[in-house]
């Protein structure tokens, strides 16, 4: 049995946009190259058969996009990858038709970051263009992530932030209700076959300068998930942004190497009691979400 669910592989640490709720990294930018990509699908293959293009940057920035989606199919993984969208229209070919290509998430929270956000229904225009074509000639799942809830007003959406992008969905797929009256927390909402919204509060990236709670709760960091940045760093979870929590480098020791080495082990085991054992899990308001 595969170990994780989901399992991360920064194939760029550069992005297009500059999001208020996304710090941007303070590591080297660059892209992946497709040996490091191989070496690192060959160490991951006996622990998922998922693989995630994500942890910081814009996967559709990645000029050979189309090897990655070649050679994870290839080695037998299907990939997730979450875009802000903005490059779909130039990408479409390097996307359709792709058979390792399982979900597409689009994280329509992204737009206010996006230099021409005037245009918002240009933007949407395109990704529902290609969200048409790619369910209509492929099984892929679409998301569509909404996550900016207001955290002051519980699950109430910031309506002056998200009614235009929702009216347009609704529009385009024919509904004939307003998604927030189907939204419950913690679900999402079904809008066509393979086509979803999802909606959720936005949270706060673990951060060395944040105030330190009490370290009580459970993540499931090395449990489910874990990933790799572009330079190798293998980290616990997709929020470890800046390898704080750096376990090794797959491109010196082997993954399972690593997967055993102590720091892993330590954290493995310390929310096994319910228990962070690393500062940077203590400034994490999103294991908050797990409870204690």
């Amino acid at each position: 049995m595969k170990k994780f669910k989901k399992f991360y592989i920064e194939t760029t640490s550069i992005c297009n946009l500059s999001c208020t709720f996304c710090p941007p990294t303070q590591r080297a930018k660059g892209f992946i190259s497709l040996e490091q990509f191989a070496r690192t699908l060959d160490e991951a293959k006996p622990y998922t058969d998922y693989v995630y293009f994500h942890v910081k940057g814009e996967p559709l920035l990645h000029p050979k996009l189309d090897s990655l989606l070649d050679m994870s199919h290839e080695k037998g993984f299907k990939v997730n990858i979450t875009t802000n969208g903005t490059l779909i229209r130039k990408n479409r070919e390097k996307l359709l038709g792709k058979p390792a290509l399982r979900q597409i998430n689009f994280s329509l929270h992204s737009f206010d970051g996006h230099p021409g956000s005037s245009d918002k229904a240009g933007y949407l225009a395109d990704i529902l263009a290609f969200v048409q074509e790619a369910v209509t000639e492929s099984k892929v799942i679409v998301s569509f992530r909404l996550w900016n809830l207001d955290m002051d007003n519980g699950t109430n959406v910031q309506r002056n932030r998200n009614r235009e992008l929702l009216g347009m969905i609704e529009r385009a797929f024919g509904l004939e209700y307003e998604i927030e009256e189907k939204f419950k927390p913690g679900t999402g909402v079904k809008i066509a076959e393979r086509i979803y919204l999802n909606m959720d509060p936005e949270f706060q990236w673990p951060d060395l300068h944040a105030p330190e709670d009490d370290g009580k709760g459970f993540c499931h960091a090395l449990r489910n998930q874990a990933g790799v940045l572009i330079d190798g760093t293998v980290i616990p979870c997709c929020l470890d942004g800046e390898g704080v929590i750096n376990l090794g480098n797959i491109h010196e020791r082997s993954l399972k190497d690593i997967l055993d080495g102590e720091r892993a082990v330590q954290l493995y085991d310390g929310f096994s009691r319910r228990e962070a054992v690393e500062e940077l899990c203590r400034k994490c308001g999103y294991r908050q979400r797990f409870g204690t």
